[in-house]
């Protein structure tokens, strides 16, 4: 079958659409985390004078959601920090009682990495942003690593990224960011041959960490962007364990094909349950659709289909 993949599309997508924000162009590429009894999330809303804002949400199944009609707002105790800019592609992880989040702010020197933290998804504390301009795409592991908070991360250009490699980082402090150590890059004449970056946060498993990502490849009608997977190693994550020679999504449906960015799916977070991962996704930069995996079959994919 030419299109086999583990991945079943639910039968309800999309599940989000423009007209749960008001002044909402489109909501797409959003994180989204188990919380409580039920489900929180951070969602990417371009507005329909396209600002870019980030607005928080709940649900009861992760499905049906209610989203603030306002932008998050922030604290922070430093003026310095907050940058009035356009902000969008948030990436959630918990560790321990805290959420922590990233995104990408369109800053006056480019694009660059925001970082925050909220236990309750009503308070938002921004801290000092982890990288410097150029950077896009950027998710923290969900537990320290030889003692230290670590992300993965691709550094990016003023534009909109005609390439693309996945670098991880680490830093004991949440300020202090070092030891960049590649990871890996595009890869041939393949879906993932222009550019690359990191999707959901990394998923602890029995052979290291699982990694869902996309991989873009440039056509004669422009950028098509796909889900892959990989992965990486437990203590040493920037070492490549497995991964996908095959994508695991393509944009294949009508929601994906047809919006304000045609031809993407766009993997930004996974909630796993009882052996099941729920990738949520977002479609053509329009809308967000959800799709499951069981995790045994999801493995077994990237180890027997690994370049």
């Amino acid at each position: 079958m030419a299109n086999e993949t583990v991945f079943k599309r639910y039968k309800g997508n999309p599940i989000i659409t423009a007209q749960a924000v008001p002044r909402a162009n489109s909501i797409h590429n959003s994180a989204i985390v188990p919380f409580g009894n039920g489900f929180a999330g951070i969602f990417r809303v371009d507005e329909i004078d396209f600002n870019f804002t980030m607005h928080a949400g709940r649900s009861k199944d992760g499905i049906k959601w209610e989203i603030d009609p306002e932008p998050i707002k922030m604290e922070s105790n430093d003026p310095e920090i907050p940058i009035k800019a356009r902000t969008y592609d948030p990436r959630l992880t918990q560790i321990g009682d805290t959420y922590y989040f990233t995104w990408c702010i369109d800053s006056s020197q480019g694009p660059c990495i925001g970082l925050a933290t909220t236990k309750d998804f009503k308070v938002f504390h921004q801290m000092e942003n982890p990288l410097p301009p150029t950077n896009r795409n950027c998710v923290i592991f969900p537990r320290k690593i030889d003692g230290k908070f670590a992300i993965l991360h691709r550094p990016s250009d003023r534009g909109h990224t005609p390439f693309g490699d996945m670098f991880y980082s680490t830093s004991p402090d949440l300020v202090h960011w070092g030891c960049h150590r590649f990871v890996f890059g595009t890869l041939g004449s393949s879906w993932q041959s222009t550019k690359i970056g990191p999707g959901p946060a990394p998923i602890e498993i029995e052979e290291g960490w699982l990694l869902i990502y996309h991989g873009v490849w440039t056509s004669c009608n422009g950028y098509l962007y796909y889900t892959g997977g990989a992965i990486l190693d437990r203590e040493k994550p920037w070492k490549v364990l497995y991964r996908t020679k095959d994508y695991l999504l393509a944009p294949t449906e009508h929601y994906e094909r047809v919006g304000d960015v045609p031809n993407v799916v766009f993997p930004s977070s996974a909630v796993v349950n009882d052996g099941v991962m729920r990738l949520y996704y977002g479609c053509a930069d329009t809308c967000i659709s959800i799709a499951e995996a069981k995790m045994k079959d999801l493995i077994g994919f990237i180890k027997t289909r690994s370049v």
